[in-house]
């Protein structure tokens, strides 16, 4: 009796409720805008997108991650391994790079092979991640070494998943995973399923981080694995079966605090107090029925299936209703950036958003952030999204997460709103 209930407080001691720092880098949109390769970059991803959506057998992915401006730490093995992933609830998978990844296949000496517009055009995606002459788009990413992890098991099958601008592929492999440093609180989540990249498009080259981590719904990860903070659910490992996100204003500074995500828990530190809560309409993302929108002039009731998604920099809404928005805000449309842009000392009224019997209002501060090029010019955060008949209309990402913090409640599948303390 006594061993039982010995096991029994133990059981106890490991929830847990675990809060994890971001980092804002700044987003590879603003770097390649500064570059001039961003206008070419967009019309051969464009080209590789409709391609995707042509093909059934592909799932939709919502998020390229090119304006991603937050990413944080997490290890994996014994002793750790450490990585810095975007913590994405636009997906639903883990993956990093494997120590493997860069080794160059033998098909690469095609001239469409060559270059930073390799994931576009080379036959073989693999030659974009590898050797001299090459786009090593592992070269500067850490990469797992299972060989010298105690608690790694092999499980051998292959993955890939597929982005706009290209693929991330490689084998399945099983360890401990940890949401958070070396050294810093930590979530720990043993037997994690994670993918092994040993390829990955040219994309990734140059990035700040080293791979990407899903927390959204099982019902949308490839190969029907386990997400990692699902896997920590059913583990019991966690106080409740939700996290909470706060992420900071963007402003110009890079490489400084950007945020934490709180999991098992409501971050009461960084958000007030809770707004509502909305019902999932699906859990595959974190989509749920937005009502009506209004802003300057422009206002519509017409209603929308919108998903929060961490992973998105701008907000992202239907073409008729972006350019609207647009427009009634001041904002000149950019087709070679596919931005809105506005003056950065631009006077502009709120974003509203009706969600259930709420007006959520997204202040300027959240709405317009600097482009990048140097100028006085800021990025309006909306932009044409196009779901191509099916799937959510709207991407609610980081404005929107800045001004409110979302409650990712995934075992009562809703998600709680409640405004960001930050001035």
């Amino acid at each position: 009796m006594r061993t039982v209930l010995l096991l029994a407080v133990l059981g106890c001691a490991v929830s847990a409720l675990v809060q994890v720092p971001l980092q804002k880098v700044e987003p590879i949109r603003n770097r390649m805008i500064r570059e001039g390769t961003w206008a070419e970059y967009r019309k051969k991803k464009d080209i590789r997108t409709l391609m995707i959506s042509k093909d059934a057998s592909v799932p939709q992915q919502v998020n390229d991650y090119e304006d991603e401006a937050y990413i944080g730490n997490i290890t994996i093995g014994t002793p750790e391994q450490q990585f810095t992933v975007i913590l994405d609830t636009g997906s639903a998978n883990l993956w990093i790079p494997d120590i493997t990844c860069g080794t160059k296949p033998g098909n690469c000496n095609q001239g469409a092979c060559k270059g930073a517009l390799c994931q576009f055009e080379c036959p073989d995606q693999a030659c974009c991640g590898a050797g001299p002459n090459y786009t090593d788009s592992c070269l500067q990413q850490n990469k797992f070494d299972a060989s010298k992890s105690s608690t790694y098991v092999k499980n051998g099958r292959n993955f890939i998943i597929e982005y706009g601008t290209g693929s991330a592929k490689g084998f399945l492999g099983q360890d401990t995973v940890r949401f958070g440093g070396i050294g810093q609180a930590q979530l720990v989540v043993p037997n994690t399923v994670f993918g092994q990249a040993t390829s990955l498009a040219a994309f990734f080259e140059g990035q700040p981080l080293d791979g990407i981590l899903g927390l959204a719904f099982q019902t949308i990860a490839v190969d029907q694995v386990t997400p990692p903070f699902i896997n920590a659910i059913n583990q019991n490992l966690v106080d409740q079966p939700l996290f909470t996100v706060f992420l900071e204003h963007e402003g110009d500074a890079n490489n400084v605090p950007g945020g934490v995500y709180t999991y098992g828990g409501i971050d009461t530190t960084n958000c007030g107090p809770l707004i509502a809560y909305q019902p999932l309409s699906s859990a595959t993302y974190y989509q749920f029925k937005m009502s009506a929108v209004k802003a300057g002039s422009y206002s519509s009731n017409k209603g929308w299936q919108v998903i929060s998604d961490t992973g998105t920099s701008l907000l992202g809404a239907p073409q008729a209703v972006a350019t609207a928005i647009g427009s009634a805000l001041g904002g000149t449309w950019n087709a070679d950036y596919g931005v809105y842009i506005i003056p950065c000392a631009a006077q502009i009224g709120s974003i509203d958003l009706t969600i259930g019997s709420n007006v959520y209002s997204i202040q300027p501060k959240n709405s317009i952030v600097p482009l990048g090029d140097g100028s006085s010019n800021c990025i309006l955060t909306i932009f044409p999204f196009n779901n191509f008949g099916f799937g959510p209309s709207w991407i609610l990402g980081d404005p929107f997460i800045r001004q409110y913090c979302n409650i990712y409640d995934v075992g009562n599948q809703q998600v709680g709103f409640a405004p960001s303390l930050q001035k």
